[in-house]
């Protein structure tokens, strides 16, 4: 059986924001869309772990208390190159949202220390027009990203190491381990997905109940079993409102502006996460769309091209540039 939807939210890296009063959506004030990613600086800028533990390898570099490290998902595929994200963040609570950083992993059983595996930062910034009403100052403004090689199932310990201007090194644990592990509930990448019916505005009085954002997105016009197999659609399950990892806000502006660029070539559709609109922490009640496509995480961004398979998926926070280049994958 899954773990509950809360209790793996409950490990990724905003989990620390909502801690320091920060809320669902994106920050206030003006910013740039689509920024490109910084490039994640060179591996041989990092320290090379040795043949010892995980643990001796902190002890050489120097550990920190002042930053704490979350993953951003809780899903990784064994023998795949994972798309890791995660944030930092200072113990008083701000985000840190500039550092030259690398990750590690080790099994939690022993065995080699891997790494580094440098990670480019991702904005999630938008332009004014499509931030949410109800988005509040000091949400998180970047996710880190690092390309890391998982080839075997197990749980993994992973360090990030942070390197400061003048070439000093600070490493710090994760906050959790991951699971690397097969989910065949999940549509994969090349994999057909579910012929969900998904809501519409036609199919309700008031958005509301479809939609926590406010004002609610734009992305309910289409439904996914209409357009499945017919044109490129972009889904993204996320619940504004109700967000236990706390990105759904961000993740869901992102969307609105890049429909604004491709509406015209992609269905986009973004669909709730908990039936009625209504969290119990003690019992979560998933919308069956949600369980029809195995989640138990939020948020997640399926991309699906016009054949009805999956070019492109994304658990957590991702970028308007991310989703535009998933998009041009599927649109040519």
């Amino acid at each position: 059986m899954h773990p509950s939807l809360q209790s793996i939210a409950a490990c990724v890296f905003t989990t620390l924001v909502a801690s320091v009063g920060a809320g669902c959506g994106d920050g206030d004030g003006e910013s740039s869309s689509g920024e490109p990613p910084t490039q994640a600086p060179p591996a041989a800028d990092f320290p090379e772990p040795g043949p010892g533990s995980i643990d001796e390898f902190i002890a050489e570099v120097g550990e920190t208390n002042e930053i704490v490290a979350f993953p951003s998902g809780g899903v990784f595929t064994p023998g795949k190159t994972a798309r890791f994200g995660f944030g930092l963040f200072d113990v008083a609570g701000p985000q840190i949202d500039d550092a030259d950083v690398a990750v590690y992993f080790q099994d939690v059983k022993g065995g080699e220390t891997q790494g580094p595996y440098t990670a480019r930062t991702e904005s999630l910034e938008v332009q004014s027009p499509y931030k949410a009403e109800s988005a509040l100052e000091g949400d998180t403004s970047i996710v880190y990203v690092a390309d890391v090689p998982l080839e075997e199932p197990g749980q993994q310990r992973v360090v990030a190491v942070v390197r400061d201007s003048e070439g000093n090194f600070a490493a710090t644990n994760f906050q959790t381990v991951i699971d690397v592990r097969d989910q065949p509930g999940i549509p994969a990448e090349g994999e057909p997905v579910p012929s969900i019916s998904t809501p519409t505005f036609d199919d309700v009085g008031d958005v509301s109940e479809i939609d926590t954002r406010v004002p609610p997105s734009t992305m309910h016009e289409e439904d996914l079993a209409d357009v499945l197999g017919e044109k490129p659609a972009v889904l993204l399950f996320a619940t504004p409102a109700l967000c236990q990892s706390r990105v759904c806000g961000p993740v869901v502006d992102v969307s609105e502006q890049v429909k604004a660029e491709y509406g015209d070539e992609a269905a986009f559709i973004h669909m709730e996460i908990y039936q009625d609109n209504q969290y119990d922490p003690k019992k979560p009640k998933l919308r069956p769309q949600v369980e029809e496509f195995g989640l138990f995480t939020e948020p997640w961004l399926f991309v699906i091209d016009d054949s009805g398979k999956v070019q492109t998926r994304i658990e957590g926070a991702f970028s308007v540039t991310e989703l535009e280049d998933a998009l041009q994958a599927v649109t040519g």
